[in-house]
Protein backbone atom coordinates (compact mmCIF):
# COMPACT_ATOMS: atom_id res chain seq x y z
CA UNK A 1 0.00 0.00 0.00
CA UNK A 2 1.15 3.54 -0.91
CA UNK A 3 0.52 6.80 0.81
CA UNK A 4 2.30 8.73 -1.52
CA UNK A 5 0.76 11.05 -3.72
CA UNK A 6 0.58 9.69 -7.08
CA UNK A 7 -0.62 10.80 -10.42
CA UNK A 8 -4.49 10.81 -10.53
CA UNK A 9 -6.16 7.29 -11.81
CA UNK A 10 -8.22 7.77 -15.23
CA UNK A 11 -10.07 4.37 -14.02
CA UNK A 12 -10.66 2.58 -11.23
CA UNK A 13 -8.83 -0.30 -12.31
CA UNK A 14 -5.41 2.21 -11.83
CA UNK A 15 -6.60 3.76 -8.51
CA UNK A 16 -3.83 3.38 -6.45
CA UNK A 17 -4.25 1.59 -2.82
CA UNK A 18 -3.66 3.78 0.07
CA UNK A 19 -3.38 3.60 3.55
CA UNK A 20 -4.51 5.34 6.88
CA UNK A 21 -4.20 5.27 10.30
CA UNK A 22 -6.97 6.41 13.30
CA UNK A 23 -7.90 4.24 16.19
CA UNK A 24 -4.90 2.17 16.19
CA UNK A 25 -6.38 0.74 12.67
CA UNK A 26 -4.68 0.78 9.52
CA UNK A 27 -7.04 1.28 6.83
CA UNK A 28 -7.02 0.48 3.24
CA UNK A 29 -8.88 2.46 0.07
CA UNK A 30 -8.75 3.60 -2.66
CA UNK A 31 -10.05 7.17 -3.97
CA UNK A 32 -10.86 8.39 -7.69
CA UNK A 33 -12.51 11.37 -9.41
CA UNK A 34 -11.92 15.51 -8.93
CA UNK A 35 -10.89 16.96 -5.66
CA UNK A 36 -13.85 19.12 -3.57
CA UNK A 37 -17.23 19.06 -3.37
CA UNK A 38 -19.05 16.32 -0.95
CA UNK A 39 -17.35 12.72 -1.75
CA UNK A 40 -18.75 9.41 -2.22
CA UNK A 41 -17.95 6.61 -0.24
CA UNK A 42 -19.09 3.12 -0.87
CA UNK A 43 -19.64 0.44 1.47
CA UNK A 44 -18.68 -2.91 0.66
CA UNK A 45 -21.03 -6.41 0.69
CA UNK A 46 -20.26 -9.67 2.86
CA UNK A 47 -16.68 -11.08 2.42
CA UNK A 48 -16.27 -7.98 -0.20
CA UNK A 49 -12.90 -6.28 -0.69
CA UNK A 50 -11.79 -3.20 -3.03
CA UNK A 51 -11.38 -5.57 -5.81
CA UNK A 52 -14.71 -6.33 -5.49
CA UNK A 53 -16.49 -3.00 -7.00
CA UNK A 54 -17.52 -2.79 -10.52
CA UNK A 55 -15.96 -0.67 -12.38
CA UNK A 56 -18.84 0.52 -14.77
CA UNK A 57 -20.56 2.01 -11.26
CA UNK A 58 -17.55 3.44 -10.09
CA UNK A 59 -15.92 5.16 -13.19
CA UNK A 60 -19.06 6.96 -14.49
CA UNK A 61 -19.71 8.13 -11.01
CA UNK A 62 -16.17 8.95 -10.34
CA UNK A 63 -16.42 11.42 -13.39
CA UNK A 64 -18.21 13.85 -11.53
CA UNK A 65 -17.24 12.67 -7.75
CA UNK A 66 -14.20 12.45 -5.81
CA UNK A 67 -15.51 8.49 -5.26
CA UNK A 68 -13.77 6.33 -2.21
CA UNK A 69 -13.80 2.94 -1.38
CA UNK A 70 -12.18 1.13 1.85
CA UNK A 71 -11.71 -2.24 3.02
CA UNK A 72 -13.62 -2.40 6.77
CA UNK A 73 -11.57 -3.48 9.81
CA UNK A 74 -10.25 -6.55 9.19
CA UNK A 75 -10.85 -7.27 5.77
CA UNK A 76 -8.73 -7.21 2.81
CA UNK A 77 -5.37 -4.64 2.93
CA UNK A 78 -7.30 -3.56 6.41
CA UNK A 79 -5.99 -4.36 9.57
CA UNK A 80 -7.47 -5.67 12.33
CA UNK A 81 -10.30 -8.24 13.75
CA UNK A 82 -13.50 -8.11 11.73
CA UNK A 83 -16.18 -7.17 14.37
CA UNK A 84 -19.19 -9.42 14.98
CA UNK A 85 -21.38 -6.48 15.18
CA UNK A 86 -23.08 -4.15 12.62
CA UNK A 87 -23.26 -1.07 15.12
CA UNK A 88 -19.04 -1.63 15.88
CA UNK A 89 -18.64 -1.44 11.75
CA UNK A 90 -20.94 1.56 11.63
CA UNK A 91 -18.05 3.08 14.37
CA UNK A 92 -15.16 1.96 12.33
CA UNK A 93 -16.57 3.78 9.18
CA UNK A 94 -17.01 7.39 11.08
CA UNK A 95 -13.27 6.49 12.12
CA UNK A 96 -12.05 6.43 9.12
CA UNK A 97 -14.38 9.09 7.20
CA UNK A 98 -13.30 11.46 9.67
CA UNK A 99 -9.56 10.13 9.51
CA UNK A 100 -9.49 11.60 5.65
CA UNK A 101 -10.33 15.32 7.13
CA UNK A 102 -14.23 14.56 5.64
CA UNK A 103 -17.07 16.11 8.02
CA UNK A 104 -19.88 14.97 5.48
CA UNK A 105 -19.93 12.60 2.79
CA UNK A 106 -22.61 10.91 0.43
CA UNK A 107 -22.70 7.22 0.98
CA UNK A 108 -23.24 4.35 -1.53
CA UNK A 109 -23.77 1.36 0.63
CA UNK A 110 -24.29 -2.04 -1.13
CA UNK A 111 -26.37 -5.16 0.85
CA UNK A 112 -24.03 -5.57 3.90
CA UNK A 113 -23.12 -1.83 3.81
CA UNK A 114 -26.68 -0.84 3.19
CA UNK A 115 -26.53 -2.11 7.01
CA UNK A 116 -24.06 -0.48 8.42
CA UNK A 117 -24.79 2.64 6.52
CA UNK A 118 -27.93 2.54 8.16
CA UNK A 119 -26.10 2.40 11.38
CA UNK A 120 -23.85 4.68 10.77
CA UNK A 121 -26.93 7.41 10.54
CA UNK A 122 -28.45 6.51 13.24
CA UNK A 123 -25.29 6.88 15.50
CA UNK A 124 -23.45 9.18 13.28
CA UNK A 125 -26.63 11.35 11.56
CA UNK A 126 -24.36 14.53 10.76
CA UNK A 127 -21.58 12.82 8.95
CA UNK A 128 -23.91 11.79 5.61
CA UNK A 129 -25.62 14.13 3.54
CA UNK A 130 -27.39 11.27 1.14
CA UNK A 131 -27.70 7.60 0.94
CA UNK A 132 -28.02 4.84 -1.75
CA UNK A 133 -28.88 1.69 -0.14
CA UNK A 134 -28.58 -1.11 -2.63
CA UNK A 135 -29.87 -4.88 -2.25
CA UNK A 136 -30.01 -4.15 1.87
CA UNK A 137 -32.77 -4.19 4.69
CA UNK A 138 -33.47 -3.31 7.73
CA UNK A 139 -32.99 -4.43 10.99
CA UNK A 140 -35.15 -6.64 12.39
CA UNK A 141 -36.36 -7.01 9.10
CA UNK A 142 -38.61 -10.48 7.56
CA UNK A 143 -36.31 -13.01 6.25
CA UNK A 144 -32.62 -10.89 7.17
CA UNK A 145 -31.93 -13.31 9.42
CA UNK A 146 -32.15 -15.97 6.64
CA UNK A 147 -29.29 -14.62 4.61
CA UNK A 148 -26.42 -16.71 6.49
CA UNK A 149 -28.38 -19.68 5.05
CA UNK A 150 -29.03 -18.72 1.92
CA UNK A 151 -25.47 -17.25 1.57
CA UNK A 152 -23.67 -21.55 2.49
CA UNK A 153 -26.03 -22.51 0.35
CA UNK A 154 -25.04 -20.91 -2.73
CA UNK A 155 -21.87 -20.90 -1.98
CA UNK A 156 -21.99 -24.82 -1.92
CA UNK A 157 -23.68 -24.43 -5.64
CA UNK A 158 -20.96 -22.57 -6.92
CA UNK A 159 -18.68 -24.91 -5.34
CA UNK A 160 -19.97 -27.77 -7.08
CA UNK A 161 -19.84 -26.07 -10.45
CA UNK A 162 -16.43 -24.26 -9.87
CA UNK A 163 -17.91 -21.02 -10.13
CA UNK A 164 -17.65 -17.81 -8.09
CA UNK A 165 -20.27 -17.58 -5.41
CA UNK A 166 -21.42 -13.65 -6.67
CA UNK A 167 -22.42 -15.54 -9.93
CA UNK A 168 -25.24 -17.70 -7.46
CA UNK A 169 -26.06 -14.76 -4.91
CA UNK A 170 -25.83 -11.99 -6.85
CA UNK A 171 -27.69 -13.63 -10.61
CA UNK A 172 -30.53 -15.16 -11.44
CA UNK A 173 -29.26 -18.54 -12.69
CA UNK A 174 -31.59 -17.88 -16.08
CA UNK A 175 -30.39 -16.73 -19.30
CA UNK A 176 -30.04 -13.34 -18.66
CA UNK A 177 -28.37 -13.65 -15.31
CA UNK A 178 -26.08 -16.31 -16.56
CA UNK A 179 -24.89 -13.52 -18.83
CA UNK A 180 -24.67 -10.96 -16.41
CA UNK A 181 -22.95 -12.97 -13.94
CA UNK A 182 -19.88 -14.05 -16.44
CA UNK A 183 -19.64 -10.54 -17.43
CA UNK A 184 -19.68 -8.65 -14.29
CA UNK A 185 -17.17 -11.48 -12.69
CA UNK A 186 -15.15 -10.47 -16.02
CA UNK A 187 -15.05 -6.79 -14.75
CA UNK A 188 -13.80 -7.24 -11.33
CA UNK A 189 -10.60 -9.15 -13.16
CA UNK A 190 -9.78 -5.81 -15.11
CA UNK A 191 -7.30 -4.79 -12.43
CA UNK A 192 -4.33 -6.62 -12.65
CA UNK A 193 -1.79 -5.13 -10.51
CA UNK A 194 -1.97 -4.62 -6.69
CA UNK A 195 -5.03 -6.73 -5.73
CA UNK A 196 -6.46 -7.03 -2.42
CA UNK A 197 -6.10 -9.39 0.20
CA UNK A 198 -8.78 -11.97 -0.30
CA UNK A 199 -11.04 -11.89 3.11
CA UNK A 200 -10.21 -14.96 5.94
CA UNK A 201 -12.88 -17.91 6.34
CA UNK A 202 -12.74 -16.09 10.07
CA UNK A 203 -13.60 -12.63 8.95
CA UNK A 204 -16.66 -13.81 6.95
CA UNK A 205 -18.30 -15.81 10.06
CA UNK A 206 -18.00 -12.76 12.05
CA UNK A 207 -19.81 -10.83 9.31
CA UNK A 208 -22.07 -13.67 8.74
CA UNK A 209 -22.75 -13.73 12.53
CA UNK A 210 -23.16 -9.38 12.69
CA UNK A 211 -26.17 -10.13 9.90
CA UNK A 212 -27.74 -12.73 11.78
CA UNK A 213 -27.97 -10.25 14.50
CA UNK A 214 -29.01 -7.33 12.91
CA UNK A 215 -31.73 -9.46 11.75
CA UNK A 216 -32.97 -11.16 14.80
CA UNK A 217 -32.60 -7.37 16.88
CA UNK A 218 -35.60 -4.91 17.36
CA UNK A 219 -36.65 -3.35 14.48
CA UNK A 220 -34.80 0.31 14.10
CA UNK A 221 -37.17 3.65 13.94
CA UNK A 222 -36.12 4.28 9.82
CA UNK A 223 -38.37 7.79 10.11
CA UNK A 224 -35.50 9.41 11.92
CA UNK A 225 -33.47 8.67 8.28
CA UNK A 226 -34.13 12.31 7.23
CA UNK A 227 -31.18 12.27 4.50
CA UNK A 228 -32.65 11.94 0.73
CA UNK A 229 -32.42 8.19 0.28
CA UNK A 230 -32.12 6.39 -3.18
CA UNK A 231 -33.19 2.53 -2.87
CA UNK A 232 -32.21 -0.20 -5.11
CA UNK A 233 -32.31 -3.61 -6.13
CA UNK A 234 -33.12 -6.56 -8.53
CA UNK A 235 -36.87 -7.38 -7.98
CA UNK A 236 -36.23 -11.38 -7.40
CA UNK A 237 -33.64 -10.70 -4.55
CA UNK A 238 -33.02 -14.26 -3.01
CA UNK A 239 -29.92 -13.55 -0.86
CA UNK A 240 -32.11 -10.02 0.66
CA UNK A 241 -35.53 -10.36 -0.62
CA UNK A 242 -36.58 -7.82 -2.36
CA UNK A 243 -39.58 -7.11 0.06
CA UNK A 244 -36.99 -5.69 2.14
CA UNK A 245 -36.42 -2.75 -0.16
CA UNK A 246 -39.94 -2.08 -0.22
CA UNK A 247 -39.98 -2.10 3.81
CA UNK A 248 -37.37 0.24 3.56
CA UNK A 249 -38.97 2.62 1.26
CA UNK A 250 -42.16 2.69 2.84
CA UNK A 251 -40.37 3.37 6.02
CA UNK A 252 -37.64 5.68 5.24
CA UNK A 253 -39.56 8.92 4.57
CA UNK A 254 -39.70 10.34 1.34
CA UNK A 255 -37.43 7.84 -0.04
CA UNK A 256 -37.34 6.98 -3.50
CA UNK A 257 -37.40 3.19 -4.93
CA UNK A 258 -35.89 1.72 -7.76
CA UNK A 259 -36.49 -2.02 -8.90
CA UNK A 260 -34.80 -3.81 -11.71
CA UNK A 261 -36.80 -6.63 -13.61
CA UNK A 262 -36.35 -10.32 -13.51
CA UNK A 263 -33.07 -9.60 -11.38
CA UNK A 264 -31.37 -10.48 -8.34
CA UNK A 265 -29.29 -9.43 -5.62
CA UNK A 266 -26.93 -7.73 -8.18
CA UNK A 267 -29.67 -6.03 -10.37
CA UNK A 268 -27.69 -2.35 -10.03
CA UNK A 269 -24.84 -4.68 -11.79
CA UNK A 270 -26.66 -6.46 -14.29
CA UNK A 271 -28.34 -3.04 -15.07
CA UNK A 272 -25.41 -0.66 -14.72
CA UNK A 273 -26.85 0.85 -17.40
CA UNK A 274 -29.74 2.05 -16.53
CA UNK A 275 -28.93 2.41 -12.63
CA UNK A 276 -25.92 4.90 -12.61
CA UNK A 277 -27.80 7.51 -14.23
CA UNK A 278 -30.20 7.75 -11.70
CA UNK A 279 -27.30 7.28 -9.29
CA UNK A 280 -25.54 10.19 -10.53
CA UNK A 281 -28.78 12.29 -11.02
CA UNK A 282 -29.20 11.63 -7.32
CA UNK A 283 -26.22 12.63 -6.13
CA UNK A 284 -26.02 15.79 -8.17
CA UNK A 285 -29.89 16.99 -6.75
Amino acid sequence: MSTAQTPAASSYAEAPTRSITAGGITYAYRELGPQGGVPVVFFLHLAGNLDNWDPRVIDPIAKEHRVITFDSRGLGGTTGKVPDSIEDMADDAATFIRALGLDRVDVFAFSLGGMVAQALIGKHPDLVRKLILAGTGPRGGKGMAKVARVTYLDILRAALVRADPKEFLFFNRNAAGKLAAKAFIQRLQERRKGRDRPVTIQGFRAQLKAIRNWGRAEPADLSTITQPTLIANGDRDRMVPSVLSEDLHRRIPGSNLVMYPDSGHGGIFQFHQQFVPVAVKFLQG
